[in-house]
């Protein structure tokens, strides 16, 4: 375990945490729009992100995981447990959003969430473990490859321009 990771803890997040965790997530969304800009960010995203990870606490389907140095949040997890309605294994442990900040990556800090959340959502149910995020991150795609997961399904999207008229 490297130096890095013996400081931090990584645990189920508190109401405490919701608004340094919420500020990880906005960063996330906004590196999505990055990416590509029908993930455009909303302007009231810091307030709906602060009710997304407060509804998500203490649920029984949903798991908030934040890594912590020290007082500071540096990492979240957000994750639930879907139905697969048609499809076998009939449980799966969605990982919705995830994000750490630049200074704690490349430390095996991911590695170490993963992990963690794997186990949460495994006893929570989840009989697999998928991970959603933009098509065009290939970090996330390398990230995740790495740690055994593969592509399943894929979205196409197109904009409804006379929607915006």
């Amino acid at each position: 375990m490297t130096k890095f990771l013996e400081e931090l803890v990584v645990r189920e997040a508190k109401p405490g945490d919701v608004n340094e965790a919420a500020e990880l997530i906005i960063r996330m969304k906004k590196l999505n729009g990055e990416f590509d800009p029908l993930f455009k960010v909303v302007e009231d995203a810091q307030k709906r992100a602060v009710s997304y990870l407060s509804d998500s606490l203490g649920s029984e389907d949903k798991l908030v995981l934040v890594a912590t140095r020290g007082p500071k949040v540096v990492g979240v997890l957000r994750a639930e447990i879907r139905d697969r309605l048609f499809y076998v294994p009939a449980k799966e442990g969605s990982i919705t959003d995830f994000y750490i900040l630049p200074e704690a990556r490349r430390k095996d800090l991911g590695r170490e969430i993963i992990s963690r959340a794997s186990q949460r959502l495994k006893a929570m149910g989840a009989e697999m473990i998928v991970a959603e995020f933009p098509a065009q991150n290939a970090i996330a795609a390398r990230f995740y490859t790495k740690r055994g997961f593969r592509a399943l399904v894929e979205i196409f999207a197109v904009e409804d321009k006379s929607a915006s008229q």
